[in-house]
């Protein structure tokens, strides 16, 4: 019995050593990936963007994801997990000092360069991360698990655009926009070149921390998870599978993805300028991001605390999508804070649904697990295109009839939820 007691700990000990790691990885990119909802209203004034321009964040941003996760893949098989962990991080570092010659350019193009600098670490990054999180411990509960990297995510998503906003939109900010109402010609220059110099600071300390983090993750010990070696597994139907793209649930699931984060993506980064529209003062916007994240990490401990025990994860999942149609709705129907508030609430509706779309995507893959995460990290270039479609209709339809968008989303998820994750021929 002593024996038996010492072995769980011990299993528990080595269990939480890479949790932890993990943990820390999820806020890195979640600090980096939620700075983007800040960054895009800053862009618009310091580039002088219109609202389809300014969504070009997004766009380079998340397009890496697309362009960047099957090489990720072949790297992970030649390096490994932990490897790939660590050159995603400095590879994100990488892209961050781009943003210095940006700023002192007031380049947009270079700007865009650096996001997708960092968009390719963090593909590589997370190819690695997610089925890792998924694969070291029960399938059941890998949604429980993901929940809670989503919680180290979305704490550090709320904590960046508080942190970067008081930098770069802050009372000064909002004194030069005003000036600029007035303001003609190459006047305006050293003003808007004062204003793109302010985001330097913030990226060079990111660089460093996550060059220091990327030589630290070398030493640090993770246990190996292979799934290269896993038998070739048989679907529910007996039915043998000798490829990755033989699982029509993974290609569902990877549609399924890629709607979603365009609606994350949507509920988060659109928020700003959303309040904007709605006559909100913009050291009062910018913190609206925040609100967004917060309520998703209400959703992950919700998901944390019911998921497997009381609710399963395509239930969840399920409820998680009415839970956006009506949300979206009150936000289209509602007008100022109240309309806001319900935009923001997206973040409650959003929040169980990577947990639960990743893995009920990649069931019964085996040693497939790799290339079918690889083509589900491709789907959060959703997160490129569906924005710049809430772009496009701004400008033809208004900030607020624009999240129109939203509906067809959430009905093909709730779809997933219901009936596309069984489909096995």
């Amino acid at each position: 019995m002593a024996n038996n007691s010492t072995q769980a700990a011990s299993g528990k000990s080595s269990y939480l050593i890479p949790i932890t790691v993990i943990g820390v990885l999820f806020f890195i990119f979640g600090f980096i990936t939620w700075l983007n909802g800040t960054l895009i209203p800053f862009l618009k004034i310091s580039c002088e963007l219109n609202n389809v321009q300014a969504y070009f964040v997004t766009l380079a941003f998340y397009i890496a994801y697309f362009v960047m996760a099957p090489p990720s893949t072949v790297v992970l098989h030649k390096v490994g997990f932990k490897n790939g962990m660590a050159l995603g991080l400095f590879i994100i570092a990488l892209g961050s000092l781009v943003f210095i010659p940006a700023a002192l350019t007031r380049t947009f193009g270079l700007f865009l360069t650096g996001l997708f600098i960092q968009g390719t670490g963090l593909a590589l990054l997370q190819t690695a991360s997610n089925p890792y999180v998924i694969v070291i411990g029960p399938r059941e509960s890998a949604a429980k698990r993901i929940a809670i990297m989503g919680i180290c995510n979305k704490i550090a998503g709320a904590l960046s655009p508080l942190i970067l906003g008081a930098v770069i939109l802050n009372q000064d900010t909002t004194n030069v926009v005003e000036q600029l109402k007035t303001i003609t010609g190459a006047d305006r220059i050293p003003m808007l070149d004062t204003l793109a110099h302010k985001v330097i600071l913030p990226y060079i300390i990111i660089a460093i921390a996550l060059t220091i983090l990327s030589i630290a993750l070398r030493f640090i010990h993770l246990p190996d998870v292979d799934t290269d070696k896993e038998d070739e597994t048989a679907t529910s139907t007996g039915t043998h599978k000798t490829a990755w793209w033989q699982f029509p649930h993974l290609w569902i699931g990877f549609v399924t993805l890629f709607l979603y984060v365009g609606a994350e993506v949507i509920a988060g980064d659109t928020i700003i300028l959303y309040g904007l529209s709605q006559g909100i003062e913009l050291d009062t916007a910018r913190t609206f991001t925040t609100f967004t994240l917060l309520s998703m990490v209400l959703g992950y401990i919700i998901g944390i605390i019911t998921i497997p025990k009381f609710i399963s994860q395509s239930k969840a999942l399920a409820v998680s999508a009415v839970l956006g149609l009506l949300f979206s709705l009150a936000a289209i129907f509602t007008s100022g804070l109240t309309s806001v508030a319900f935009v923001a609430l997206l973040g409650l509706a959003n929040a169980i649904m990577w947990p639960a779309i990743f893995p009920l995507s990649i069931a019964d893959l085996g040693r497939f697990t790799k290339a079918g995460s690889a083509l589900l990290i491709m789907g959060i270039a959703g997160g490129a295109l569906i924005p710049l479609g809430y772009g496009k209709l701004v400008e033809m339809i208004g900030n607020q009839q624009a999240y129109w968008i939203l509906l067809p989303i959430y009905l093909f998820i709730f779809y997933f939820a219901t009936k596309g994750h069984t489909i096995r021929k």
